[in-house]
This record gives C-alpha cells, structure tokens and sequence, in this order.
C-alpha cells in the first residue's frame, strides 16, 4: 500500500513503500520492461553450471580474478557500443579500431621511445579522431552507419597490418603500461578502493533520496535504498575479499594477490558514463534522440551532434580496450582486435539488455553482458569444449537476449508502457 503525506502548501505527495515499490517493479517486468534481470539470471545459472562442473577451477581465486584481465576489451568496447546502440545505429569497426589505437601507442612506446603518458593519450586521441569521422560521414552525409563502420571494419585491417609493416609483431617493455591490465592491487588497497566505492554509492544514493524527499517529489522508500547499498557492498566486499587470497600457483616463489589493477579502471569508466547518461543534459538528449529523431529535432536537440558524439565515445572507449589488450598481451599483432572481439562486444551490449531498436540501456549492461560472454568463453575452455561449440552456444544466447528484447517491446507496445 501508499501513504500520503501533506506539505505546509496543502499538496499531497504520494510515498510509496517498500510493498507498493515491489508491486510497482514486478509490473513493470510484466508489462516489458525487464532491463538487466535475463543478464544476470543468465549470469547467475552459468557461474552454477561451471561451478559445478569445475569447482576446484572454475570458482578458484585465479580464475576469478583472470576474469576481470580477459573481458577488459570486450567490455570497454561494448560500453562505447552502448551508446551508438541508444542511438539505433552500429559500428563494426569498432573492434580493429582498438587494434589501430593499440597499435599507435606500441609504436610510439618502442620505435619512437616515447613515454607512456604521451603514448597512451596519442592512442585515446587516434580514437577520437577515427570516431569523429566516422559520425560525420554517419550524421552529415547521411550514409547508413552499417555501410560506413563495415568499410572502416575493412580499412582499420589494412591500416593495421601497414602500422606493423605487413604483419610483424611488436613487444612492449614498459611496465607502467603492462600493469593495467596484468598487476594487481596491494591487499591494504584492495579493501581501501572497496571501502571508499561503497561509501561513495551510498552517499550518492543516500544524497539522491534525500534531495527527492526535500523537494518533496515522489522517492523510493528507504528500505529499498538501503537495501540496494547492502547489496552492492556485499558483492563488493566479498569479491575483494577473493581477491585477496593468495593465487600464486607456485606460492614458494612468489606471491600474487589483491584486486587487479583494471577493476578500478573498469569502475571509473562505468561511474563516469553512468552519470553521464543519468544525470546529464547530454544523457537526456541521447535518450530523446534514440527514442525519436525527428520529435528530439523538432524540440530543438542538435540530434547531428548528438549523433557525431556517440561515434566518438565508441571510438574512444574502444581505444581504451585497445590499450588495455596490449598490456594484457605485452605485444600488439595485426589480430588484436580482430577474431571475434568485435561480435562478443556487441553480444555484451545486447546481452546485457541493450534494445538493437534504440532508446534503451545504460552502460551497466554491458559490463554485466561482457561478464556473461567472458563466462561462457572461460567456462566452456575449462570443460575443454572445441571452438565450435563456444561460437555455436554463445551464438544462441545472444539471439536469446534479441529475442527477449523484441518480445520486450512488443509487450511494452501492447500494455502501453
């Protein structure tokens, strides 16, 4: 049930509760909108399924943590997709493009011996740069962004294998730049970044009901508030506290554990583009464009900008992935961003709960749907399952998540929501 409250003007404000607030969520599932819960239900049975079948692997602090280094590209790239995607448009170059932008920055650091803080900003500028003209040949002349980003899918391989004269295979030494995606955390920082993360989601969501309340404008009840902050801490703290645990395989010679070190890089980014996309004018008008172009342009949103930014954000996001996969592999060849990265970032997108349509998702998805694919990759490898059946499996579940989107929309359509 609700309750109402009178304010000293005489208005009534309707305060939900923690039942009608419930009653109010189911609806909305009902009724089509499911956001992340088929993700991390998906999530949820696959982390059972290999755990059960690979326990003493699978769920062991290593893999865990090898978890977080392998879907780094995958999920930074996907993050950029997801607001080309808000936007009912595609970028299939997004996946060379790493490869382009890692490749920049492995250059710079060996054949040129410039420093990491020149050579990782040369790589996030190649990437905005790429993103610019892709969104002005997208936005200005009007060609479709499938026809554009499929040409630029082609060229970044050509462009790739003329930066690595044919094909060569270039190593990096330098250590700052292979600890983002390989070094860890001490233990003390590991808890400290935990600690402060979570202090700083409940603050934002404890100021957020707070400020609602004041303004005396409909909030979620407390208990849902408080609810959601103990369930991200208890994700965190017990995440951080696997990490923590030695994982050395050879623990006589060294010692290997705390949180690695692209967890927080991972987190920063999300923080950032989910507020970006929540709480920004510029997230309202990605929304409003994605929903409908014409009535965005006909309020007065400058929708070819609009469209010339999200190209420019994939692109950057991607040079980030780009980078953090050559540190993961200290090297840089003309198939770092190739394969099958390009299709697992979409997937991730998608997956997590991403409309192909337009005009709904929110960066969280595609970490949660990055997570997903990772899984099923890491999981199927440790049962020693041959490509095919990964590619097949992983293929089915992402047409499961289209499928689930579609019908989404379709019951959303039809109930009006």
């Amino acid at each position: 049930m609700t309750t109402t409250t009178e304010t000293a003007g005489g208005i009534q404000v309707v305060k939900p509760t923690v039942a009608s607030h419930t009653r109010d969520y189911f609806a909305r599932i009902r009724g089509g909108d499911l956001g992340t819960l088929p993700a991390v239900l998906g999530l949820l049975v696959l982390v059972l399924i290999f755990g059960t079948a690979r326990s003493e692997t699978f769920l062991s602090a290593l893999n865990f943590a090898n978890l977080f280094n392998q879907s780094a590209q995958i999920v930074f790239i996907a993050m950029g997709l997801v607001f080309v995607l808000l936007l009912g448009e595609i970028d299939l170059s997004a996946g060379f493009a790493s490869g382009v932008c890692g490749a920049v920055m492995a250059i710079l650091l060996t054949t040129h011996g410039l420093p990491w803080y020149v050579a990782i900003p040369a790589a996030m500028v190649t990437g905005v740069v790429i993103g610019l003209v892709l969104g002005v040949l997208v936005a200005k002349l009007g060609i479709p962004s499938f026809v554009v980003t499929l040409a630029a899918f082609l060229g970044f391989q050509g462009v790739l294998l003329t930066l690595l004269e044919g094909g060569k295979n270039i190593s990096i030494t330098d250590e700052f730049v292979k600890a983002l995606n390989n070094g860890t955390l001490s233990v003390r920082d590991s808890w400290l970044f935990a600690i402060v993360g979570v202090g700083g989601f409940a603050a934002a969501q404890l100021l957020r009901w707070r400020g609602r309340v004041s303004r005396n404008l409909i909030a979620e009840p407390l208990g849902i508030v408080a609810a959601r902050i103990a369930g991200v801490a208890l994700l965190a703290f017990s995440a951080t506290y696997v990490l923590t645990l030695e994982r050395a395989v050879n623990k006589a010679i060294t010692s290997l554990k705390g949180t690695p070190i692209v967890v927080p890089i991972i987190v920063v980014f999300l923080v950032i583009w989910t507020f970006v996309l929540a709480r920004t004018t510029y997230g309202r008008h990605v929304y409003a464009v994605g929903g409908n172009a014409e009535a965005a342009r006909r309020a007065g949103i400058p929708v070819d900008r609009i469209r010339i930014s999200v190209f420019v954000i994939c692109s950057f996001m991607a040079s980030i992935g780009g980078i953090l996969v050559v540190s993961r592999q200290s090297s840089v060849d003309p198939n770092t961003g190739g394969s099958n990265i390009l299709l697992y970032s979409v997937g991730a997108a998608v997956i997590g709960g991403t409309s192909l349509f337009g005009g709904k998702g929110k960066v969280i998805y595609a970490v949660i749907g990055g997570a997903v694919i990772i899984v099923i990759e890491n999981g199927m490898t440790l049962l020693g399952l041959n490509s095919g059946v990964k590619f097949i499996f992983t293929g089915l579940v992402l047409l499961a998540a289209a499928s689930v989107d579609a019908l989404a929309r379709r019951r959303a359509a039809a109930t009006g929501s």
